[in-house]
C-alpha cells in the first residue's frame, strides 16, 4: 500500500509504508500482524507484539557488549553514560517505555505488561534528577520475575537493588523521586543512551555497558559473535606461543610512510 493510501481499519487514516513504521501502525499493515493497543496517544500501551524466541535470546547471555557491538560493526552500544548500578548483568527481550520527565507512571505500568525475564527499557525524555525506579518497585520487579531494568535517566536504592538481586543500569542515580500522572507510552520505539530500541529487541548489558540486538537481526549476529570470539581465541593462542604483537602494525604504519 503506497503512502497516502487509506486503511481498512480506518478509511480516513493514512497508513505509512516503512517497515519501521508498518510495524507499529494499528490496524492491518503490510507483511505484518494488527498490533493492538489501548489508550489515546500519548498513553497508548501496545501488546502480542512479536518476540524472538526463547532459546534464541538464552543463547545471548553471557555474551560481552563489546564482542556483540563489535560483531555489529562497532554499532548499536549505549553510550558510556548508561552504567551499570547492581553489579548485575542482564539479558532479555526489550519491553520499551517512553516516560514524561520525572513521572514513572508507565514504568509501573511495563512492569504488568512484560513477561518473565523481560527488560523494561526507559526513556525519561532527558530528566536525570527524578528516580523512576527504586526499591518498592524493584521488589514489584522481582516477584515478577523481570530480567532487568535500563532507565536513560535516574534510578535510586541501588544498594537495596543490588540486595535484590536485580540487574540495573541507569545514566544516573538520584535521592530524587517522581509523580506518577503520565503522559507516556509503553511498546513504543525510543532511544536509551543515544542507541534506537525498538520492543523486541534483545537488550545485553555487563560491566562494559549496554547493547541491544535487533530481533531480525538476531541469528545472524549470533554467527558474527562467535566468529569473533573464535578469531580472538586464536590470537590469544599465538600471544602466549610467543607472537606476542601482529606484523601488521608494523605494516600500517610503513604505508604510511612512518619506520
Amino acid at each position: 500500500m503506497s503512502k497516502g493510501a487509506k486503511s481498512k481499519a480506518d478509511p480516513g487514516l493514512p497508513v505509512e509504508t516503512s517497515e519501521f513504521r508498518c510495524r507499529y501502525t494499528v490496524g492491518p499493515t503490510r507483511g505484518g500482524p494488527t498490533i493492538q493497543h489501548t489508550g489515546k496517544i500519548g498513553f497508548r500501551i501496545f501488546s502480542d507484539l512479536p518476540r524472538p524466541d526463547a532459546s534464541l535470546v538464552q543463547q545471548f547471555a553471557g555474551l560481552a557488549s563489546a564482542n556483540l557491538a563489535d560483531a555489529m560493526g562497532r554499532f548499536h552500544f549505549m553510550d558510556s553514560g548508561i552504567r551499570m548500578r547492581t553489579n548485575l548483568p542482564l539479558c532479555g527481550i526489550a519491553v520499551t517505555v517512553m516516560a514524561r520527565p520525572a513521572d514513572n507512571l508507565m514504568v509501573h505500568k511495563a512492569m504488568e505488561v512484560a513477561r518473565p525475564g523481560d527488560i523494561i527499557v526507559v526513556n525519561t525524555s532527558g530528566n536525570t534528577t527524578s528516580a523512576v525506579f527504586g526499591e518498592l518497585m524493584g521488589n514489584s520487579a522481582v516477584a515478577a520475575r523481570l530480567g532487568g531494568l535500563v532507565v536513560d535517566g535516574a534510578i535510586r536504592d541501588v544498594s537495596a537493588l543490588a540486595d535484590l538481586g536485580f540487574p540495573a543500569f541507569s545514566r544516573s542515580v538520584s535521592a530524587g523521586g517522581c509523580d506518577k500522572d503520565g503522559p507516556g507510552e509503553i511498546n513504543v520505539p525510543i532511544a536509551c543512551g543515544n542507541t534506537v530500541v525498538m520492543p523486541g529487541d534483545i537488550i545485553v548489558g555487563d560491566q562494559d555497558g549496554a547493547v541491544v540486538v535487533s530481533r531480525e537481526d538476531a541469528e545472524q549476529v549470533l554467527t558474527l559473535v562467535r566468529a569473533l570470539m573464535d578469531r580472538e581465541a586464536k590470537r590469544v593462542a599465538e600471544i602466549r606461543s610467543g607472537v606476542v604483537f601482529k606484523a601488521e602494525i608494523n605494516d600500517a604504519l610503513r604505508a604510511k610512510g612512518v619506520t
